[in-house]
């Protein structure tokens, strides 16, 4: 499973999925390929190179499209373990819970200082690579966690998406 960063969100990065599709199919050794949504939500069988893989998926959609995107990768086996550590499995609703999976490990000073731009209602949990985000009965709307707050912290890229997102993306890269 590779994951793009703020593609086709509110009209900026604009990265059209079926034109994604023919250009990995066409121009890497990707099979397989098939999109999930808008947001960048790519599934594949994936290469043994796998660095490799995001670093040229990277490149040929800033080539094409003009979007310069992070590619996150997560395999089936860590999406499946992702789901199961639910930090919040208390949160009344799975859309405003969030996984930003990590590009690399985050700053050792990361939590400390996105916890002091919490919001009343809203938590955090960083497992491993993946930052968890319980944004609360207020919703993304009213966070102060924005896109160059979690960046600074977090000292590496990320691509965030929630929770019923991820158990659908889950589902759709088990094998068989």
């Amino acid at each position: 499973m590779l994951l793009l960063r703020a593609v086709n969100v509110g009209g900026a990065n604009r990265v059209p999925m079926a034109e994604l599709r023919m250009l990995l199919g066409d121009r890497t050794a990707l099979t397989g390929v098939s999109t999930y949504i808008a947001s960048g939500n790519i599934l594949c069988d994936l290469p043994d190179d796998r660095a490799a893989l995001c670093a040229e998926v990277r490149a040929l959609i800033s080539e094409r499209f003009g979007v310069d995107t992070p590619v996150i990768l997560r395999t089936h086996s860590q999406l499946s373990i992702l789901a199961g550590q639910n930090p919040f499995p208390d949160a009344p609703l799975d859309k405003m819970v969030h996984v930003m999976f990590l590009d690399g490990d985050a700053s050792p000073q990361a939590v400390d200082q996105l916890t002091e731009r919490l919001q009343p209602g809203e938590r955090i949990a960083l497992l491993g690579r993946d930052l968890w985000i319980d944004y609360g009965a207020g919703g993304v709307a009213g966070t102060k966690l924005t896109k160059s707050v979690l960046d600074r912290a977090l000292g590496v890229a990320g691509t965030a998406r929630n929770l019923r997102t991820v158990r659908t993306l889950t589902e759709l890269t088990a094998p068989g």
